[in-house]
């Protein structure tokens, strides 16, 4: 299929951005978490685990093992999903291999805690730049895909039980309790920084509004806020009344705004503001297929 110049420089564009994610994520690993022997999820963690115990580069170990996971899986997770984790998988193993010889010692010295949390960090804000991008780093992305294929398992929770079952294996190998601590810190570090990164440019807000003055309420956020308003009907069951309802969405910034208005028209009104992700139209963002 013939790409037109948008849609390759869009793909271009897509490939930029996820060497970046990786570069930002191999610098945190590389960095501040393999000096200090602490053993992370995923391809990685099977990685630092491989290069503890016979010195074999993270970079090799973590292209291997996705390449026979991609062999495995290819008929099942798509031909895209393919390309960009094969690439990926390529540039990370590149990248890792330039900068681990750099960092022979802890970026901080005498700071395990400190490393650990920065390196997780670090490590969350390249996923999620690389995730943002439509990239995938492979791993257990491949494994929770060919699981879900056959079991009616989540994703995320498959993700989820292959990295504690990577992490806890650190146990073998360093005896320590503390290594398999430090392990599950980095794990909620990371992906809690990449859900941050990739909602970050989402956060909105809905308002469910019950007031009498309904009318007057919309029509002061329609040209303050020059946000849209819809009113629905419905009714009180404990007065058996019938009653309008606003609902509107809106950036969470414009939430005080909001709030002041419908204080000053009605400070009696009824309200409740929820966060949503991923509001999608005119005045919001624009739905993207890439």
């Amino acid at each position: 299929m013939k790409l037109s110049r948008k849609d390759l420089l869009l793909q271009l564009r897509d490939y930029f951005m996820i060497i970046v994610g990786l570069f930002i994520y191999s610098f945190g690993l590389t960095a501040f978490l393999l000096p200090e022997k602490v053993v992370m999820g995923g391809m990685a963690g099977i990685g630092s685990l491989i290069y503890y115990l016979s010195g074999f580069p993270v970079g090799y170990s973590v292209f291997i093992i996705n390449a026979f996971l991609l062999v495995l899986a290819y008929k099942g997770v798509g031909r895209k999903f393919v390309i960009r984790t094969i690439f990926a998988s390529f540039a990370m193993s590149f990248i890792i291999n330039i900068l681990q010889p750099l960092f022979t010692e802890p970026f901080i010295q005498d700071q395990p805690f400190v490393n650990i949390i920065l390196g997780s960090v670090i490590c969350g804000l390249g996923i999620g730049i690389v995730f943002i991008n439509n990239g995938s780093t492979g791993g257990t992305d491949i494994v929770a895909a060919m699981i879900n294929r056959k079991r009616d398992i989540s994703i995320g929770r498959t993700m989820l039980y292959c990295d504690l079952l990577v992490i806890s294996s650190s146990y073998f190998l360093f005896h320590s309790v503390d290594k398999i601590v430090y392990g599950l810190i980095i794990l909620v570090i990371v992906s809690n920084m990449a859900d941050l990164v990739i909602n970050s440019n989402r956060r909105s807000v809905q308002f469910t509004i019950f007031s009498k003055h309904y009318d007057k309420i919309a029509d002061a956020i329609n040209s303050q806020v020059n946000r849209g308003v819809t009113v629905v009907d419905g009714m009180g069951w404990y007065s058996k009344e019938p009653m309008k309802v606003l609902l509107v969405l809106a950036k969470q910034n414009e939430s005080v705004t909001i709030f002041r208005i419908i204080k000053s028209i009605d400070p009696n009104a009824f309200i409740s503001q929820a966060k949503v992700n991923g509001v999608y139209g005119e005045g919001f963002d624009t739905i993207k297929v890439k």
